[in-house]
């Protein structure tokens, strides 16, 4: 997912500082104007402006620069990390319409005008990665990740479009996987490695690191609010959500198990198959918790885009059906 997710927390930090920054006249420092605010239009535009153009050059130098460079091209990805990286892409489009959305409304524009603003945000944010991808020798640009970033846009807007409110929310959730220290022995038998340096060299060795890159640690979710579609004054809690998450393990290289670490190669067996797993549970939509105060309400959308661990089923392509009492990966 590379830099990816980074933009998340950039746009995380954008809405919270910016919140911050007024207290005009009645307002409190979260509470969204319900008129046009000038002052505090301007201070989002050029704070946002600064992010945008720090996040493209830091982007740049810290990751792009370190690849061979060439003239835009296009590469098909579909099916690598079984996918998982599509979701990826649609969780993030989604959620930076969504907090873009937010910051428009704190801003006092209008209902339309912010939908926009979360729209024109999200897609510059995406897509000046997909073109940094399309001119670089190591990857491409990939039509498929580019169809992910719009669809995640769209379920953004058409939601607040037509029910004035997101009744269907993406989501993340990932948790630390131990990799076995066992020995692999490459195909000539000459070399050895282990799961655990091969993950290590996959996504890094820190929490962090391999809470943005390890797909076998991660799963994406569409959390369905049931209240929001059922009758008035029906006994449902309105908070508490239906989920349904897509995830993969046993992932050691992007399209198949075989790598080549210091020109030995090496090929897992049968036992190391990729298999994908689809999870039903539970959820909770921590924007539905009821609070008059500005601030705990902006607290609980920002973490509102992690799945949290509850009761949950799994069907995996091994034809094996699991309960989970907290299902976490």
């Amino acid at each position: 997912m590379k830099s990816r997710i980074l933009s998340i927390f950039l746009l995380i930090f954008l809405s919270v500082h910016l919140k911050g920054q007024d207290s005009i006249d009645t307002l409190g420092f979260f509470e969204p104007s319900p008129v046009f605010h000038q002052s505090r239009f301007y201070k989002a535009l050029a704070f946002s402006s600064t992010t945008y153009t720090a996040f493209s050059i830091g982007l740049y130098n810290a990751w792009y620069k370190k690849f061979d460079q060439e003239a835009f091209h296009f590469f098909d990805d579909w099916n690598e990390w079984q996918n998982i990286d599509k979701y990826g892409h649609l969780y993030t489009s989604y959620f930076q319409g969504v907090l873009c959305y937010k910051g428009a409304r704190w801003t006092g524009l209008s209902e339309n005008q912010s939908i926009l603003t979360g729209i024109i945000c999200g897609s510059l944010f995406q897509n000046t990665i997909e073109i940094m991808d399309g001119f670089s020798s190591k990857w491409g640009f990939s039509v498929t990740d580019f169809a992910a970033n719009n669809i995640g846009l769209a379920s953004f807007a058409l939601q607040q479009k037509y029910w004035h409110e997101q009744r269907i929310l993406f989501k993340v959730s990932s948790a630390p996987i131990s990799y076995s220290e066992m020995p692999i022995f490459s195909t000539s038998g000459s070399a050895s490695s282990s799961l655990e340096r091969r993950v290590d060299d996959l996504f890094g060795s820190n929490y962090f690191e391999r809470f943005l890159k390890d797909y076998n640690a991660q799963t994406l979710w569409l959390s369905v609010n049931v209240d929001a579609f059922l009758p008035e004054n029906n006994s449902w809690p309105d908070w508490l959500n239906v989920a349904v998450g897509y995830s993969g393990e046993s992932m050691f290289g992007g399209f198949e198990n075989v790598w080549t670490e210091n020109e030995d190669l090496y090929v897992l067996g049968p036992d190391f198959d990729r298999y994908k797993q689809f999870i039903l549970g539970f959820d909770i939509d921590l924007t539905r918790i009821e609070t008059d105060n500005d601030f705990l309400k902006s607290v609980l959308s920002v973490f509102n885009i992690f799945k949290y661990p509850a009761p949950a089923i799994e069907y995996n392509t091994r034809g094996e059906w699991k309960f989970h009492f907290f299902f976490l990966n």
